[in-house]
């Protein structure tokens, strides 16, 4: 591998840390950049360092290793501890590998290889996200979006077309949130009360937008498509 881990090492025993360091001295994916028996010191110095991984031990004085953990943004971690009741709290904060003291090389090696194999994978990109609805909680996938609009029974909310026909109302969201988080290439506000996907689009001109779906009527639907928000439209759908 051409590419090392940029590491930080924290554990408040220096015994522990000192037998930390000497195993991943021996893993090549790895570049130690500093150590610290200090959560404290480790934060007040992080604007400071160019790291991609912290291993980290749990229970320390002052701050432990999970608060800490959930303070550093896109960085990867990988917890070393002597107890085992703080794995679900570690994998709820995205924690890369969660290992038992004593820690052994190859049990070390493989969990700096999944945090290597993350660190070079490009992320995901979103395929939902959690909205309120009248019935409760609900995951939207994007693709199952055919547009959105305000809500006739209030303003507040907003109705969702899905591509199997159904609707669901989001309770109390604005257009603005919904649009932060839907892919931009895909979705596209075409007036002041909708937005469309652009995968649902048949026809469209300079005043009206057809979509493949079909209404109550066996008629595909016909939406507006205003002056204010017809340039974005069309370099979204621009070939």
């Amino acid at each position: 591998m051409n590419t090392k881990l940029k590491c930080l090492l924290l554990d408040d025993e220096l015994p522990g840390l000192t037998y930390l360091k000497m195993l991943c001295e021996q893993i090549p994916e790895l570049e130690i950049v500093k150590t610290f028996n200090n959560p404290e010191k480790l934060l007040t110095e992080i604007p400071n360092l160019d790291f991609d991984l912290l291993i980290s031990d749990i229970e320390m004085p002052g701050m432990d290793g999970l608060h800490l953990a959930g303070m550093l943004e896109n960085k990867l971690v990988i917890f070393c501890t002597a107890y085992k009741e703080y794995a679900a709290d570690a994998f709820n904060i995205d924690a890369v590998d969660y290992i038992t003291k004593p820690v052994k090389l190859d049990r070390l090696q493989k969990a700096v290889s999944k945090a290597f194999e993350r660190f070079t994978k490009p992320p995901k990109a979103k395929q939902f996200i959690q909205l309120n609805t009248d019935k409760g909680k609900t995951l939207l996938h994007f693709n199952e979006i055919v547009y959105i609009k305000t809500a006739v029974s209030d303003s507040r909310d907003k109705t969702v077309l899905l591509t199997d026909g159904s609707f669901l109302n989001l309770k109390n969201v604005k257009f603005d949130t919904l649009l932060n988080e839907l892919p931009d290439s895909e979705f596209c506000r075409i007036n002041k009360k909708e937005i469309v996907a652009v995968k649902a689009i048949k026809f469209f001109n300079h005043t009206e937008i057809v979509l493949h779906q079909l209404d109550k009527n066996d008629k595909n639907s016909t939406l507006i498509l205003s002056e204010t928000y017809r340039a974005d439209f069309l370099k979204k759908v621009k070939i």
